[in-house]
């Protein structure tokens, strides 16, 4: 089973990405498939900050004041 990587984890992956790629001193190959993590650190960091977005709008809709918080599984 492939366990999912936290955002704080994945969030550490874009910033190493990103040191890595500015330094400049990479192969092209070595390049591209840092590239590509980046890219796919930075989508996993947005999909679960849109997961947060969507827990706190569900929390601040509540019309009797109570404050119910839903799970998103999708």
């Amino acid at each position: 089973m492939v366990k999912k990587k936290g955002f704080e984890s994945s969030l550490k992956t874009l910033e190493d990405a990103v040191t890595r790629l500015e330094n400049g001193d990479l192969e092209l190959e070595e390049s591209l498939k840092i590239f590509e993590q980046g890219v796919k650190s930075a989508a996993d960091c947005r999909k679960a900050l849109e997961k947060v977005e969507l827990q706190v709008e569900t929390l601040l809709k509540q019309q009797d004041g109570s404050l119910k918080r839903k799970t998103f599984d999708e």
